[in-house]
C-alpha cells in the first residue's frame, strides 16, 4: 500500500517508497507548481499513464550525471564540430515537449499526456522548466527538457529525429550547465545510453541528501538566454 496524497504539498520519506514496482512512493495530489517544486527538491517525480491517479515515484539506485563529467565519444565530437544542428534555448518547449509525448512505434501510448505538458509548461512560463533544441533548415530535429530547481536539473525526457540529435542536446545542456555552476543532471532511470555518456548510479539516500542543500542554491528562475549556447565550442 501507498499512500494517497491531499491537501498541502507533502511527501512522505523517501525510505518508503516500494522496491517494487522500484521507487512508488505515493499517489494523488497535483500538478501544480507548489506541488512539482515540492517534488523535485525531495528527488521526486511524477509519472503515470492517461487519466490515472497522479502517482510520484523516487526509484533507488538513483542515475545521475554530473555536466562535467558527461562522456563525448570521438564519434559525437566530430559531429559536434561539424555543427550540424542550430542549437536553441527555450525557443519551442511545447513543441519539445509534443515531439517527447510522440510514440516512438505505432500504437504506443505515452506517459507525457496533455495534462503532464500542461504542468510542465506552466513550469516553463515559471523559468523551473527549460528545453535544449536541434534545429536543420528550420524544423525542429531533436531536443530535450526538463526541470531546473537550484543548482540541479531533472532531465524528464528527449527525442531525436535525425541520427546523433538528442546525443547533441545533452551534451550542450551539460556545458550550459557547467557554465551555470549547476551540479547535478537526474537522469532518473538507468538506460544503457545515458551510462555510455558518463552518466552513474547513487544510492537514492545519497542522491536525497545532496538535494537539500543543491535545490536551496541559486534559485533563479527564468529563460535562460541563447548566449549560454552560442558561447559553447567544441573545436
Amino acid at each position: 500500500m501507498i499512500p494517497w496524497l491531499d491537501g498541502e504539498p507533502g511527501f512522505p520519506p523517501l525510505e518508503q517508497a516500494l522496491s517494487e514496482p522500484n521507487g512508488l512512493l505515493a499517489a494523488g495530489g497535483e500538478l501544480s507548481p507548489a506541488w512539482l517544486l515540492a517534488a523535485y527538491r525531495r528527488g521526486i517525480f511524477p509519472w503515470f499513464s492517461g487519466e490515472e491517479p497522479i502517482l510520484w515515484w523516487s526509484p533507488d539506485p538513483r542515475l545521475v550525471l554530473m555536466p562535467d563529467e558527461i562522456r563525448i565519444h570521438r564519434s559525437l565530437r566530430k559531429v559536434l564540430r561539424q555543427q550540424r544542428f542550430e542549437i536553441r534555448i527555450d525557443t519551442a518547449f511545447p513543441q519539445v515537449m509534443a515531439e517527447c509525448a510522440a510514440p516512438r512505434e505505432p500504437g504506443a501510448s505515452t506517459w507525457i499526456t496533455p495534462r503532464m505538458q500542461a504542468a510542465y509548461c506552466r513550469m516553463h512560463e515559471l523559468g523551473y522548466a527549460h528545453s535544449v533544441e536541434c534545429w536543420q533548415h528550420e524544423k525542429l530535429v531533436g531536443g530535450l527538457y526538463g526541470m531546473a530547481v537550484g543548482r540541479a536539473f531533472f532531465g524528464e525526457s528527449m527525442f531525436s529525429r535525425e541520427t546523433d540529435a538528442s546525443k547533441v542536446a545533452l551534451a550542450y545542456l551539460a556545458r550550459v550547465l557547467e557554465s551555470l555552476d549547476f551540479a547535478v543532471i537526474d537522469c532518473q532511470m538507468t538506460t544503457p545510453h545515458l551510462l555510455s555518456m558518463g552518466a552513474r548510479e547513487i544510492r537514492r539516500s545519497e542522491f536525497g541528501a545532496a538535494l537539500e542543500r543543491l535545490t536551496r542554491q541559486n534559485e533563479t528562475p527564468g529563460h535562460w538566454p541563447q548566449e549560454l549556447a552560442n558561447a559553447i565550442s567544441w573545436n
